[in-house]
């Protein structure tokens, strides 16, 4: 039987949060995952990564994260969770499943899949934010034999030829990427903007401790707190330490934006110069929707219309946004939030 309720598009963290929600309602509904086990979009990331949230920021709503609570998760005990959630809630999700299109129907919409049809009065939309791998421009002028990839598709050290690394982009994971590998080889890192440095802890105590006792990471990005805290990068949690005594040490340098890259060697904003043998593209990822065929659903640069996540589009929903409504609204432990208004407007409507 193909007829549903609500269909949640996307396995991850936010589909499974609106699953815990929709089973306790009567709604017949169905989560469909493009992977082959819940929490494998974790297990494929770099070996060494580890959640910048202790595990007790880290539980999606009614089960604990198993394990010392203040500790980091790694992505291996993150993936598992997930899986151990789905599991432990009996969540109806259907794996290896994608998704090609999607269109409004009189009564709901219809959802075409490699194998299949499906109908459905509610559709919710949570792949998340990290959906395409983005390289920019910059990316097209690199010399043909200098290794280059993602960090998508970065897993460890041993992918990479010998030689300097040159890693673009200054986020978390650029960060915590360049941190592991200036323990043997030269590394550049590319910060295309001013990062701060937060500590991991603060007396002590994780620093999330205090974001969320000071309400930080519950503020709405409406409000006064919310919009000065969008304007202006994620902080880096974390290795501030490292980053110091390794660029002291001249194991690390830390570099002003990429400006060409040509012959293997790297040209920054400033003049400066670097030969390398690598890249790892830290540079984030792009949203697609082009499966979401609604006129009205997306904005003129490809982004949701949304207000907390309600469409304007009848029955449409989205979740795991940043800055859906709040900071934490893309984090494991703030999506939650997001799922209970969702399933309670479509109670109500």
């Amino acid at each position: 039987m193909n007829e549903y309720d609500v269909i949640v598009v996307g396995g991850g963290q936010a589909g499974l949060a609106m699953g815990y929600y929709l089973r306790q309602t009567n709604r017949r509904f169905l989560i469909l995952d493009s992977q082959k086990r819940t929490g494998d979009s974790w297990r494929q990331r770099y070996d060494t990564l580890v959640l910048f949230t202790p595990r007790r920021y880290s539980a999606l709503p009614g089960l604990d994260f198993p394990g010392e609570q203040m500790q980091l998760p790694t992505k291996e005990e993150t993936a598992d969770y997930l899986e151990m959630y789905a599991r432990h809630f009996d969540l109806p999700i259907q794996h290896q499943t994608t998704v090609l299109r999607v269109k409004k129907t009189a009564g709901g919409y219809t959802v075409e899949t490699a194998d299949e049809v499906l109908h459905t009065r509610s559709l919710v939309v949570a792949t998340g934010p990290f959906q395409t791998p983005f390289i920019p421009a910059l990316g097209q002028q690199e010399s043909s034999d200098i290794f280059s990839l993602h960090t998508a598709s970065y897993r460890n050290e041993t992918q990479l030829p010998p030689g300097p690394v040159l890693i673009v982009g200054g986020g978390n994971s650029g960060v915590q990427i360049a941190v592991e590998l200036a323990a043997s080889r030269p590394v550049y890192l590319s910060m295309g903007q001013d990062r701060t440095f937060l500590p991991a802890t603060i007396f002590g105590r994780s620093i999330f401790s205090y974001l969320y006792a000071f309400g930080l990471l519950q503020s709405p990005g409406t409000s006064w707190l919310g919009k000065k805290w969008r304007a202006k990068p994620d902080p880096i949690f974390g290795y501030r330490k490292q980053v110091r005594e390794l660029t002291k040490n001249g194991q690390l340098q830390v570099t002003q934006r990429t400006r060409s890259i040509q012959n293997r060697t790297a040209t920054f904003d400033d003049g400066a110069k670097a030969d390398i043998s690598a890249i790892i593209w830290a540079t984030g990822f792009r949203s697609n929707y082009e499966w979401l065929q609604i006129p009205g659903v997306l904005a003129a640069d490809g982004q949701p219309i949304h207000e907390r996540g309600i469409s304007p589009v009848q029955d449409l929903y989205f979740i795991g946004l940043p800055w859906q409504y709040t900071r934490g609204s893309a984090l494991l432990g703030g999506v939650g939030d997001d799922a209970r208004y969702i399933v309670d407007r479509m109670e109500n409507r």
